[in-house]
């Protein structure tokens, strides 16, 4: 130390100038360890000093003025306490206050010096605890992987815990709650001369009070001497094993559940746990919990693997066999294929013989084989084919009583040993016929119900005999070869036919050359028939008018001087008959074009030379009426075609009644083609029948409006689309018995921004026409999935209609199921409505569909039901849990002597047998529920329960749902 702080007493800044006591007191004082120490040398620099005082830890400072006689010196850091001077206050004058003010700054430096490097010490300490603490954590974590055995597991555990306490005594225990029973896995003693045994489990109720079960009791740490243990415990306690010094066990958890615990304990007087060891051991034994669950986990999939594995293997066996079985019926096939082929071959009939031997040859024994034949007359057999061991030929013969005409009488196959052929020779039912063979197989060759011959193999051999299963796949394989044999005759004819054919043609070819001279008359009928053929193309061929495309020509020649000279006026007349469908499908096909063409007669003879009357197709004719002043000259023309009409047709013997619907259009500025004005002429046709039929009506700037009312549709749905303007509403499915809300219904609705809110049937048609529906439908979806996980709850659903043309798409089941990930849907919360008019289209699709989306989890409820075709064969094809009965039945059904009680009646009982659930549409009144409810039926939705709402009206009550 060079100098001092100033002083009255010290004002030279040389050491020489300081007493030498002082200067000792100074060293003393920066090499004190405590504050204890630095009060000590400062009250012996006061007797350097010459001062009449004593020192003393005084506690904080309050802020108020000390007392007389008291000067607060320094401040300790670490106890937060004050070193004070008491003495005379006389004595206190200004030399001594400064020289007590340099010794309190001397003492000050030295104990904020001791503060700082005591919690250097202490953070230095924390870090090596932690970081000797993660290395067990490591340690613990990578034992939970490794391939060692339980024990070795156990040994490691206790080396790491014995890193971060004093663990020579180390015991783990399990506790398993389904036998009440406590078992040591590992256990380290080095008193207890009797240790558990680590593969016996202990009953709990054995060593009640002990420390063991009081830590499994209370399921918090202990830890002390015991005596302590004993106090801690309020006599719930019995000392087990030899007594310890000290003793500390902290609990294994999972969850809440205490499933064992960890101890260590001390013989040793000088070592006892502290509370830092308490709460250490009780955050490892989670880690190490986590690391015996994770290898226990280990083991039982090791052992689930084992058994997988002998299942497997049983398996493997099964499937050998049915390879065999699948191999056995492939050469089976290929055998059926090969007399297929052999049937339409080129080849000789003997080559057929010798094939049809290799392929049965290929399926069982058939070194020795014949094929015999009846002949036409049916009173002699003859052998085409005879392959035998001993006998070279075999010549036709009649029919005698050998085994060929035993199966030939009988008509059915006869598998004969020795023995068997005996009996029957001995019954008189047989005779021998050429060499005796071991066993002998032969089967009918039926056609027609017909036995045309047989087929027989035979064996000489007792290494190769017979059996019922031969038998059986002979006589399979003998239909096929007698269709492929009558093919093959049929097909010998059929060259013999082609010998005459031949034949034929050759004196056909002398004739023909007579003919040639017949050419030039030929080439001038053929001119006759191109022009026939030009008026037919612009002609019908069934009334002899024009047709559309004659009519088209003369209407743009119209239009064309009519945009020259506005004066030329013309009209366009389109003609319905009605109800011609109605007459065509009853009377037939003949009296209906009858009927087409006097009906062309009748418009013909309504009008003058110049007017045109074409057939467009159909029951559908155009007039085009030239030289008209006004519309009021079209419209007497109509109605003199309609009052024509309406006469009564005589066809043979029938009268005919029908009528017209006619539309009439007019040219103007706008009309470039003449397709625009017979589509307007069309248009107020249609406008026609929707006033009743049988009326003429004008296209008109109000039918105008109303097409160009459906292009703005058209236009509104495609901006709709890209503003996201259709939303899901949704109605509750509740429970008829309590009206608790057990679903939701997702119904499609537009915000229209200028028209309000606008239900499916004001705009779905124009939707479907236009190609928009679809993507209509997957905004919906795609809404609904991202609402349903609020709507649906735990145990509700959310049902979606979708219909039949999504199934059209093979990937529908993929692209719902992705949604529903996508938004973390659980595919139980939803239901897909389908109706039975979908599962009509494409059923192998729409089956596969629904299986896939059945088998993730995804509900299927059959909508509509009652209104289709109600076939019974759905019900068991396809994946459906839910009957959705139509609204039709219910409106009826609490009126007297209505037909739908019976019906509804009818449909629950159905779906009970089955297990399905029936959920009722449409209850608009309390007498339709309770109608319900005495059927049987627990759900229904309608106005009588709710409207359909936005989400955000249910949203707040998804809680209840369920």
């Amino acid at each position: 130390m060079s100098s001092l702080p100033d002083s009255p007493h010290f004002t030279s800044s040389s050491p020489e100038a300081i007493p030498a006591g002082l200067r000792e007191t100074m060293e003393r004082l920066f090499r004190a360890v405590d504050a204890g120490n630095v009060l000590d040398i400062c009250q012996g620099a006061l007797r350097h000093l010459g001062l009449q005082g004593e020192l003393r830890w005084l506690p904080a400072e309050s802020g108020e003025q000390p007392p007389p006689g008291q000067l607060n010196l320094a401040r300790d850091p670490q106890s937060l306490q004050t070193l004070a001077f008491i003495g005379d206050p006389a004595s206190l004058n200004e030399a001594v206050s400064a020289d007590l003010g340099w010794l309190g700054r001397l003492a000050g430096t030295r104990l904020r010096q001791l503060s700082e490097t005591g919690r250097l010490y202490e953070a230095i300490s924390r870090l090596a605890m932690a970081e000797r603490l993660q290395r067990a954590l490591y340690a613990i974590a990578e034992l939970a992987g490794t391939a060692h055995n339980m024990t070795e597991m156990m040994q490691s555990l206790h080396a790491i815990v014995g890193m971060l306490m004093y663990a020579e005594n180390f015991y783990i225990f399990l506790y398993d709650p389904a036998t009440d029973s406590v078992r040591f896995p590992y256990y380290v003693d080095t008193v207890d001369q009797k240790p558990p045994l680590p593969d016996q489990n202990y009953p709990l109720q054995d060593m009640r009070h002990s420390l063991t079960w009081n830590l499994l009791q209370n399921g918090q740490p202990l830890m002390g001497s015991v005596e302590e243990l004993s106090r801690q415990l309020e006599g719930r306690f019995i000392l087990v094993g030899p007594p310890c010094e000290h003793w500390l066990g902290v609990p294994l958890l999972r969850g809440s559940q205490v499933v064992g615990g960890i101890v260590v304990q001390t013989y040793r007087t000088d070592t006892r746990y502290t509370r830092h060891d308490r709460d250490l051991l009780n955050y490892v034994a989670q880690h190490m919990q986590t690391a015996l669950e994770r290898r226990e986990a280990h083991a039982e999939l090791e052992r689930r693997v084992a058994d997988r594995t002998a299942a497997l293997r049983a398996t493997n066996r099964v499937l050998r066999q049915q390879v065999l079985q699948r191999q056995r019926g492939e050469r089976l096939q290929s055998a059926l294929f090969r007399i297929a082929e052999l049937a339409s071959a080129p080849e000789s009939q003997q080559n057929f013989y010798a094939a049809v031997h290799r392929v049965v040859g290929g399926l069982l024994y058939a070194r020795n084989f014949y094929i015999a034949l009846l002949d036409e007359s049916g009173e002699n057999i003859t052998f085409p084919y005879f392959v035998d061991e001993i006998e070279t030929t075999r010549a036709s013969r009649q029919i005698a009583n050998g085994a060929t005409e035993y199966v030939l009488k009988h008509g059915k196959p006869l598998l004969a040993d020795r023995e068997t052929f005996d009996r029957l020779v001995k019954s008189g039912e047989c005779e021998q016929v050429g060499a005796k063979s071991v066993c002998w197989l032969g089967v009918p060759l039926v056609l027609d119900d017909k036995v045309m011959g047989v087929l027989v193999v035979q064996s000489y051999s007792p290494k190769h005999i017979y059996d019922t299963r031969d038998q059986e796949l002979l006589t399979f394989v003998s239909y096929h070869i007698a269709n492929a044999l009558q093919r093959k005759q049929t097909s010998e004819s059929l060259k013999q036919a082609y010998v005459n054919l031949e034949r034929r043609v050759t004196e056909r070819t002398r004739a023909l050359a007579l003919a040639n001279r017949d050419l030039r008359e030929q080439i001038a009928e053929r001119e006759r028939v191109e022009r026939r053929l030009m008026y037919e193309t612009l002609h019908d061929s069934l009334t002899g008018l024009p047709n559309r495309t004659l009519l088209l020509q003369r209407l743009g020649q119209a239009l064309q001087a009519y945009h020259a000279d506005p004066n030329k006026l013309f009209a366009v007349l389109f003609i319905d008959l009605d109800r011609f469908k109605v007459i065509n499908d009853s009377v037939g096909h003949l009296i209906g074009d009858d009927l087409l063409f006097q009906a062309g007669s009748r418009i013909r003879a309504c009008l003058k030379t110049r007017d045109l009357v074409a057939r467009l197709g159909g029951d559908e004719f155009a007039v085009l009426l030239e030289g008209i002043s006004d519309v009021s000259k079209a419209s007497v023309v109509a109605e003199r075609i309609i009052a024509e009409l309406h006469v009564p047709f005589r066809l043979g013997i029938k009268e005919i009644f029908t009528s017209a619907s006619i539309g009439i259009a007019l040219p103007g500025p706008h009309y470039q083609q003449p397709e625009e004005l017979l589509r307007d002429a069309d248009a107020a046709m249609y406008r026609a029948k929707d006033e009743g039929r049988h009326r003429a009506a004008v296209f008109d700037d109000r039918l105008r409006r109303e097409v160009l009312s459906l292009l703005e549709m058209e236009g509104d749905l495609r901006r709709a689309l890209s503003r996201n303007e259709f939303v899901p509403f949704y109605q509750p499915i509740v429970s008829l018995d309590d009206g608790r809300t057990v679903g939701y219904e997702a119904l499609l609705r537009w915000r229209h921004p200028d028209r309000g809110l606008l239900c499916p049937g004001d705009f779905l048609a124009v939707a479907e026409e236009n190609g928009s529906a679809e993507t209509i439908d997957w905004q919906i979806f795609e809404q609904v999935a991202s609402q349903a996980s609020r709507l649906a709850g735990q145990d509700g659903f959310v049902s979606l209609n979708v219909s039949g043309r999504h199934f059209r798409q093979s990937d529908l089941d993929d692209r719902l199921l992705d949604l529903l990930r996508a938004h973390r849907v659980n595919p139980h919360s939803l239901r897909i409505e389908v109706t039975e008019r979908t599962l009509l289209e494409n059923p192998a699709q729409v089956k596969r569909i629904l299986d896939n989306l059945r088998q993730h989890g995804v509900g299927i409820a059959l909508d509509d039901f009652g209104t289709g075709y109600s076939s019974l064969s759905y019900l068991h094809q396809y994946p459906i849990e839910t009957l959705k009965i139509d609204r039709t039945f219910i409106t009826e059904l609490a009126n007297a002597g209505s037909h739908s009680l019976p019906v509804v009646r009818a449909i629950q009982v159905l779906a009970d047998s089955l297990q399905m659930q029936v959920i009722a549409e449409g209850i608009e009144d309390e007498a339709q529920r309770q109608a319900l409810r005495n059927i049987g039926c627990r759900y229904g939705q309608g106005f009588l329960f709710a409207r359909p709402q936005a989400v955000e009206v249910w949203v707040g009550q998804a809680s209840t749902v369920g």
